[in-house]
């Protein structure tokens, strides 16, 4: 018998249950898990290693957690994250929960990565991120004291690639769920709005005032997004063509992926490039501030008008509800900590 085969024999993965919220289970389908990458509990922790070990970096000072960090809902409060070598991106780094939920599996803002797996692989070898290549990572991984064993543990062999350690990261992040917010718990007759956030509720949902629910989901879509790409009337102009510049389809110049607007009160700045500091920044955009220009999504109803023209009231009742999509337990859940 080869070793293995030994190896095989030897270790047998415990299955992770993922925690569904109540209402994720009465609303959603089942989360999206690959039949080739089925969550384990030692998938799961080796994942969670990984994503805040510094080791995955050229010079070992940067984790997957220095862009994503758990204190900002695995986002980052700067408007871009600096790299090893001291470069600044050009786009915000997205907050990262419920992605087991993206049923188009496309990630980041543009789209450009299909599967989290996918997603996962390219930052290790980014020159503006971690600046490493993948031959570095596992010689050094399989010269740990520890990884090797942990790979055994989770993936029946100790012979580390890129595509395990991204299979464990992927992992680790599908278990990052937020569904605990002060509107979840209201929806579950848990807990009482005042009557400002019920106010900004009826803005949001409502065509002829807020008009957001169409791309930012709903309390009948508790991801509270619909996970496709719009142009939300921030340019006449591009620098960044997003979707366009991945399809090539001039039709997608200017298209960004709807972000979840749970837990804002932990993700600012706002959009694809951070340009806004505060949610009232990113309520005056769509209030008075939209921009025409040739992709400009049709649900931007109101762009000759620059906005739906909220008033200073229903600007504040709106700010008051999107803070109820806010999940404090997510922050300090332990799990997701390091």
């Amino acid at each position: 018998m080869n070793c293995a085969s030994k190896e095989d024999e030897m270790y047998s993965p415990v299955p992770y249950n993922l925690e569904i919220p109540t209402l994720f289970a009465n609303k959603l389908i089942a989360p999206i898990i690959p039949v080739d990458n089925p969550l384990t509990k030692e998938g799961v922790a080796l994942g969670k290693k990984l994503f805040f070990d510094k080791i995955l970096s050229g010079n070992e000072a940067q984790s997957c957690a220095s862009c994503h960090q758990p204190q900002n809902a695995f986002s980052d409060n700067q408007q871009f994250s600096l790299g090893i070598d001291k470069k600044l991106g050009t786009r915000n780094a997205m907050p990262l929960f419920n992605l087991a939920w993206n049923f188009d599996e496309l990630f980041n803002w543009d789209g450009k990565e299909f599967s989290l797996e996918n997603q996962a692989f390219e930052p290790v070898t980014n020159p503006i991120e971690m600046h490493e290549n993948w031959i570095n990572v596992v010689q050094k991984l399989e010269n740990h004291p520890e990884y090797p064993a942990l790979f055994l543990q989770a993936f029946g062999s100790s012979n580390i690639d890129s595509t395990l350690v991204t299979k464990a990261i992927a992992q680790f992040e599908r278990t990052l769920i937020s569904g605990n917010s002060k509107f979840d718990k209201y929806l579950l007759g848990e807990a009482t709005l005042t009557t400002e956030e019920e106010n900004g509720f009826n803005i949001f949902m409502d065509e002829a005032k807020g008009d957001c629910f169409h791309c930012h989901g709903s309390n009948n879509n508790p991801l509270w997004t619909d996970n496709k790409f719009h142009n939300n009337g921030l340019d006449t102009n591009f620098t960044d063509l997003g979707l366009g510049a991945v399809t090539g389809d001039p039709n997608d110049n200017g298209k960004f992926k709807s972000p979840s607007i749970r837990n804002l009160a932990y993700t600012a700045p706002y959009m694809h490039d951070g340009r806004f500091a505060t949610l009232e920044e990113v309520i005056n955009h769509y209030s008075e501030g939209l921009q025409r220009s040739s992709t400009i999504d049709p649900l931007m109803k109101k762009v000759n008008q620059g906005g739906v023209g909220l008033s200073p009231k229903e600007k504040a009742d709106l700010k008051a509800f999107l803070l109820t999509l806010s999940d404090p337990s997510f922050l300090n859940n332990p799990s997701f900590k390091e």
